[in-house]
Formats: C-alpha cells, sequence, structure tokens
C-alpha cells in the first residue's frame, strides 16, 4: 500500500496558514486550493442555462455532466442515478414526502437513534403526514453499537423506507449497512443511507453497502456546500416529485429544482479528483479512488489511535462509545467542565475542536449528554501528528487548570 504524505496534502490547503488544528472536519472541511480554483474559473467563464448551442450552454452543460461522473466513481454509482441539491438535508426531505405520496396508514417507517436528525426528521414527519407509524431501531449506548438484529426485529411487510446512517457524525460507529441492507431487502422495503459521515473517511461502494439511496455532502470530503444523492436510475425512476411543469421529466434532473449551481459542481469534480491523487496510482478515477480512500482510511485510523491513546492519559477524561468499526471520530468530555468551555479553551489554544451535538440530537439524549453534548474531534486528510499532539496537550492543560 502507497505511503501517505500528508505533509504534501497539506500544502494544498490555503485555510491551514492560518495555523489553527483543524479536528472540525465532521463539522465540515477545509478546502484544497484546486477546489478553490475550479469554483472561481467557472464563475469568471462565461455560462449560462445548460445547452449545446453556444460556448456557455456547453459549458454548464459539461460542468454537470462532469459532476455526476465524478460523484459515480466516488461511490461506485451509475452517473445517471446522480441527483445535486442544496443540501442533504434538503434532498431527504424531497425525497422523504415524494416517496410518502405512495405510503397507507399502518405502513411503517423504520429509523435509528443514532443517526444525524437529518435522517430522522424527514421521514418521522413524511410517516405522520401519511398516517404511517415510525419504528425506532435503538443503538447501545455503552458501546456505541447499532446491531443489525436491532433493525432487523423492527421489520414487517408493512415497512415501506429504512433511513439507517453509514457513519455517525457524533461517535464515528458504522453499522453493518450491507447486513441491514440484506435484512431491508427480503422485507421488500428501501434502504435510505446517510453516507455524509462515512464518504470522507472510507472507500464508498453504494451497490455493496445495499444502499437503494445514498447521500452525502461534498462540504464534508473537501468541496463545496451542496448535497447529492445517488440511486440506480431505475430506482428514482419509481420516485415522482413535485417539480414545474417545464421541468424535464428525466431522471435525475427531474428532482433537481431550478438552476444547478455550476460553480459549486466544478467545486465538487475537483474535490473527487483532488481525492484521486492522494496517492499515486493507476488506472481510471474510480480505480484510483479506491485506493487513495483506502490509503487515506488506514492513515487516518493510525492517527485516531495516536490520539485516543493519548487523551486516555488525561485524568478523568470520558470518552463515548467504543464500537470496532468506526471513522476516526471521538467524543470526550471533561468532568466539572462545560463541553463549550473545553472548546473556548482548545480555541484560545488555536486548537478547533468544537462542543455540542450537531444536530445528533437523538443519540446525545440517549448518552444523557443533551443539547449541551459533548466535545467532538475528528481526523481529516490534512490532520498530522503535531496537530494530534496539540490538541491532547491542550485537553491536558485545561483538564488540570480548569
Amino acid at each position: 500500500m502507497s505511503e501517505y504524505d500528508v505533509a504534501a496534502v497539506r500544502a494544498h490547503f490555503p485555510a491551514l496558514a492560518e495555523g489553527a488544528a483543524h479536528f472540525d472536519g465532521p463539522g465540515g472541511s477545509q478546502t484544497p486550493d484546486v477546489v478553490a480554483d475550479a469554483v472561481a474559473d467557472t464563475l469568471r467563464a462565461a455560462v449560462a442555462n445548460r445547452g449545446r448551442v453556444t460556448a456557455a450552454e456547453r459549458r454548464a452543460d459539461d460542468v454537470v455532466t462532469e459532476a455526476r461522473a465524478a460523484a459515480a466513481d466516488l461511490l461506485g454509482a451509475d452517473p445517471r442515478g446522480v441527483v445535486f441539491g442544496r443540501s442533504m438535508t434538503q434532498l431527504t426531505y424531497d425525497f422523504s414526502r415524494a416517496l410518502a405520496r405512495h405510503w397507507r396508514p399502518g405502513d411503517e417507517v423504520v429509523v435509528t437513534s443514532l443517526d444525524h436528525d437529518a435522517n430522522i426528521r424527514p421521514w418521522v414527519q413524511a410517516a405522520d403526514a401519511a398516517d404511517a407509524d415510525v419504528r425506532w431501531a435503538e443503538f447501545d449506548p455503552a458501546s456505541g453499537e447499532l446491531e443489525t438484529d436491532v433493525v432487523a426485529g423492527l421489520l414487517t411487510d408493512r415497512t415501506r423506507v429504512v433511513a439507517v446512517t453509514g457513519a455517525s457524525n457524533l461517535l464515528g460507529t458504522r453499522p453493518d449497512v450491507p447486513a441491514i441492507a440484506k435484512a431491508v431487502h427480503a422485507a421488500g422495503a428501501l434502504l435510505y443511507v446517510d453516507g455524509v459521515h462515512l464518504t470522507p473517511h472510507a472507500p464508498v461502494d453504494v451497490a455493496a453497502l445495499g444502499a437503494d439511496l445514498y447521500a452525502c455532502s461534498p462540504y464534508k470530503f473537501l468541496g463545496p456546500h451542496l448535497g447529492l444523492l445517488a440511486g440506480s436510475p431505475e430506482t428514482l425512476d419509481r420516485v415522482t416529485p413535485d417539480k414545474l411543469r417545464p421541468m424535464s421529466d428525466d431522471v435525475p434532473e427531474r428532482f433537481e429544482q431550478g438552476t444547478l449551481p455550476y460553480e459549486q459542481l466544478a467545486g465538487t469534480t475537483a474535490a473527487i479528483d483532488f481525492l484521486a491523487a492522494l496517492v499515486p496510482g493507476s488506472g481510471d478515477r474510480r480505480a484510483r479512488l479506491t485506493t487513495s480512500m483506502a490509503v487515506l482510511e488506514a492513515y487516518e485510523l493510525g492517527l485516531f489511535r495516536r490520539l485516543t491513546d493519548g487523551l486516555a492519559t488525561v485524568d478523568g477524561l470520558v470518552t463515548y462509545g467504543r464500537a470496532v468499526r468506526r471513522t476516526p471520530t471521538v467524543l470526550f468530555s471533561v468532568p466539572g467542565l462545560a463541553p463549550q468551555r473545553v472548546h473556548e479553551g482548545l480555541a484560545e489554544r488555536n486548537v478547533n475542536a468544537p462542543a455540542g451535538s450537531f444536530y445528533a440530537v437523538e443519540p446525545a439524549d440517549r448518552l444523557g449528554l443533551g443539547r449541551a453534548g459533548a466535545v467532538r474531534a475528528g481526523i481529516a486528510a490534512y490532520t498530522d501528528d503535531d496537530d494530534v499532539d496539540r490538541l491532547v496537550e491542550g485537553v491536558r492543560e485545561i483538564a488540570a487548570r480548569p
């Protein structure tokens, strides 16, 4: 496996020149120069509504086509099934409402207490509107694990959709999505996966996961602020959204309201190309992405062990969740100190590790943390040993001298 050159990667992130150690990637990553350049270049160039007549029309059309192809390569998906939207939250609301049109009283939707609220509330509200029932799959607060059997035990012939996270944005827990998918499909239901926190940290293959619909956010994997969803064209063809009369009836365009943000799509393509080039590789972009993301995953998990081993030496510090499979994300608190105080103390040391429940209100409640939550630190592609050591030392100082 190729060696990961974090110094070469860091050289592409202008924001790092400010000197902060960033552990706030789970809320949004920093941006490499090539992404900023792609956004700026698109805004500087002539663009128009998509078409193939003028140069401006062709440029806009090519940006969209290229972004769909790049997203499909990142996720192992079909570019004809890639949908762009303002955010993962907005896309999930749109799809929950569209799917709920076919639900009847007594139909069931399964959500999990491990998920971000963006993969809970849209389904709960759609179920309420359709007079469908909501069934909750509970994770184990002690371990942070969501067991497949818990989800499978809730499935019936009335289950229509199961919504589950690919990785918890609060704890990093990675449920066994392929096993869950097998149970969901055996029940004749649809699996909707929130891949926002998984996509930046591991190779993703939507088909291997068994996700019928997979949603994520480019701004979590070094790109601009928007959302994308991948599903097979056949699955999407069975979903009928509200749309304007002149809009195309074709998939995926019928799901995309208004003019797409061309500059953000160009930035998304650039971010994916950057990920594909994290380590030297050969083959097409999908092959290079698979290699790069596997190397990145190994690097991040090694750095994560350094972080968790260091935090374990801080007297009294409490960490939450100990799932076996997880992203490089740790949630912790210092007894006697409000999470916000720890966040502020680290910020004074130029270390960015925020505090809160991060919209994961259900898991935070199950952990007894409430809306105040705890401090979250996440490793990203640009994190290095020095960043980790600064965080650990900062926490040690704050815990010793609050």
